[in-house]
């Protein structure tokens, strides 16, 4: 497995490309990401979006078009991919598949595991392929997704974070923004997070 990663637009959105067996993975192409993906595939198999934030789905329809591939997002942040509060100028998007909870997936022999983490948003989600966990906006490296958003949950967020907290595998990490962690170093957070919630 490769993984590539490009920091997209002014927040700096973290877009990755899974090279596995020949074929790629693309994970929330933000403002400006067609160029770069377009420019580092060459056997896309699907975009998959960790969360409906506009800053990790801008790109989404426009490689979707370009690209002929099938598009996951989490169900509970559909509604979020045709209208955003903060940038009226999102391109719509509409996803071939709506990721209901916990939901793994075979992608052209690639199995893809979506694990729900709502708090950031409904639909919030870590994507998990092979040995390596990809946690958009649930954590980042000693931090964690905001829960003071339009459609952020504080109590669903605790519950989420109880529920990493119970995980017993260690894995790398690549957030939404930032460097990558890993499980067991994000687990130590948990309690202080659990009181700031």
């Amino acid at each position: 497995m490769e993984i590539l990663k490009r920091p997209m637009g002014d927040y700096q959105t973290n877009c990755y490309i899974v090279k596995i067996d020949g074929k790629e993975i693309i994970i929330d192409p933000g403002m400006g990401a067609t160029e770069w993906v377009m420019a580092n595939v060459t056997n896309p198999v699907a975009i998959l979006n960790t969360h409906g934030h506009f800053d990790h789905v801008w790109s989404n329809q426009e490689l979707k078009e370009k690209l002929r591939v099938p598009l996951y997002t989490p169900k509970g942040d559909v509604m979020l991919l045709s209208t955003s509060s903060w940038m009226p100028g999102l391109p719509p998007s509409t996803p071939d598949v709506e990721v209901d909870g916990d939901q793994s997936f075979d992608i052209s022999g690639i199995n893809v595991t979506f694990h729900h983490f709502p708090g950031h948003c409904p639909g919030c989600s870590m994507i998990e392929i092979d040995d390596v966990i990809f946690s958009g906006d649930f954590l980042f490296e000693g931090s964690i997704g905001r829960w003071d958003f339009p459609y952020s949950d504080a109590q669903q967020m605790r519950e989420s974070l109880k529920k990493f907290a119970l995980w017993t595998i260690d894995k790398p990490l690549y957030p939404g923004h930032g460097g990558a962690t890993s499980v067991k170093a994000e687990q130590r957070n948990v309690d202080y997070w659990l009181r700031a919630v």
